[in-house]
Parts: structure tokens; C-alpha cells; sequence
């Protein structure tokens, strides 16, 4: 216990340290958006009652696989093992090599999965407001809603545990020091459990913010799939894209409301 806050005291007076410190809490923050638009878009198809209970409990069991993951780092860091390869080649990248990796360790198996799966649900939800109407029964009934809520914390489950290994992996990746990490990871969770419902009545109130939010679960189911493969690629061009398309729509919206106003002003 000594020893430990020996450690501790040694990290506090470390200007490195912050730097480490502030470095990846703004890294898992942005990690975290993908986590947290998942979350509110999933949450908002629940009872009204029920959206913001789904939140808190699925950003509690994303801090909660977080901290778990970290207790458990040898363990954790021993994923990115190959457990098998194919043995094939792949595509050829031009230089005489393989497009894609062709020795699959534990967490490549995890993001492709979570990729898979982000892609099919952010699919299936768009055909759903595409076309709601085949089956528009099933969220007109207080049954099935309430069945949905259970559903719901399952399937933020599974992304929680996706969005873990690859945020402790990262933290892993650019610092050895635990505390740094805790810290990091908790003050991560703290500001998507205050993004949370903002965020969420945000896409609820903008139909087409829903869309832009899927297209973006999309890419990034398509980014997990690729980095599973083996093909990396760069987060920032992923963020710059998404924010460039956020900005985008803002100025739709700006511009949808002086319409709207001048509409009411001329009935006026």
C-alpha cells in the first residue's frame, strides 16, 4: 500500500505524467463517442420513462468492463496474440505483400464481431426509418416496449465490451502507468454520463441527426471490421470526417429554422 502511493506521488509530481494524463483522457473521450451515440440511439427507442435508466446503466457497465479490463492487463494485452492464421494470401497491396492480415489474434476476433454487428443493427435501424411502416406494431404496444428494455441493455453489453478492449488497449498502448489509466478511463465515463441525455435528446428531436448518427455507427462498424483484418486505419480522418458531416448538418438545421421563421412571420 505504501509502495503504491510512493508511486502515486511520484506520477503527481511527474510533469510527463499529466501530459500522459490529459493525452489520454482526451483520447478516450473521443473513443467514447462511438460507445455513447450507440447508447442514445439505442436508448431512444425505449418508453420515454425508461431512456434514461438505459443510459446510466449502459455507461455504468462501460466503466464497470473498463475497470475490469484494467485489474486485468497481462490477460488483456495477451489478446493481441495470434491464436491462429489462415495461412492464404490475401489481396496483394501492391509491393508484393497481403492487403490484410492474414494471423487473427483474440482481439481482431472481438472488433470483427463488433463490427458485424454494429454494421447489421446500424443497417437494420436504418430500413427501420426508412420504412417504418411493415412494422411500425411492434413499437406501438407497451409489451413489446418492455421487452425492449432488457434487449436493449444486452446489446449495449456487447458493444461495452468491444468499445473496452479497444479503449484499454489503447491506453495500454500509450502509457505503462495504471493510475493514469483509472484516472483517464473514470473521467471518460464521467463526461458520457453527463453527454448522455443531452446527446440523446438531441438525435430524438432531429430525425435526420438519427440518420447522420447511423451512417456514423456504420463507418465505424466498418473501421472495426478493417482494423480486425489488419488494414489501420487513422481515427483522426475518421473523427475529422464525422465532425466535418456534423458541421454539415448543423448548417442544415440553422438553415431549416430561418425558413420555418420567416414562413411564420409571412402567415404573420
Amino acid at each position: 500500500m505504501g509502495a503504491a502511493m510512493d508511486d502515486i506521488s511520484i506520477l503527481i509530481a511527474d510533469p510527463a505524467a499529466w501530459a500522459a494524463l490529459v493525452t489520454l483522457i482526451v483520447m478516450e473521450v473521443v473513443l467514447g463517442i462511438d460507445n455513447l451515440i450507440f447508447i442514445s440511439i439505442l436508448s431512444n427507442k425505449l418508453p420515454e420513462h425508461q431512456r434514461s435508466k438505459a443510459r446510466r446503466t449502459g455507461i455504468a457497465l462501460a466503466l464497470i468492463m473498463r475497470l475490469v479490463l484494467l485489474s486485468t492487463i497481462a490477460w488483456l494485452v495477451g489478446l493481441t496474440a495470434p491464436v491462429f492464421d489462415l495461412g492464404i494470401a490475401g489481396g496483394s497491396d501492391g509491393h508484393g505483400g497481403t492487403a490484410f492480415e492474414t494471423a487473427f489474434s483474440w482481439r481482431d476476433l472481438i472488433l470483427i464481431a463488433g463490427g458485424l454487428f454494429l454494421v447489421w443493427k446500424a443497417t437494420k435501424e436504418i430500413h427501420h426509418n426508412v420504412d417504418p411502416t411493415p412494422n411500425q406494431d411492434l413499437f406501438d404496444t407497451g409489451r413489446a416496449a418492455a421487452m425492449n428494455f432488457g434487449a436493449a441493455i444486452v446489446q449495449i453489453l456487447l458493444l461495452d465490451i468491444v468499445f473496452s478492449v479497444d479503449s484499454i488497449l489503447t491506453a495500454v498502448g500509450m502509457t505503462e502507468h495504471l493510475p493514469i489509466m483509472v484516472v483517464a478511463v473514470i473521467f471518460a465515463v464521467l463526461v458520457m454520463l453527463i453527454a448522455a441525455d443531452p446527446l440523446a435528446n438531441f438525435i430524438n428531436r432531429n430525425p435526420t441527426v438519427v440518420m447522420l448518427a447511423l451512417g456514423f455507427l456504420l463507418m465505424i462498424g466498418a473501421v472495426l471490421i478493417a482494423d480486425g483484418f489488419g488494414v489501420h486505419v487513422p481515427k483522426g480522418y475518421i473523427y475529422a470526417a464525422m465532425a466535418f458531416s456534423a458541421g454539415v448538418e448543423m448548417l442544415n438545421m440553422m438553415s431549416r429554422k430561418r425558413q420555418q421563421r420567416r414562413a411564420g412571420e409571412g402567415k404573420d
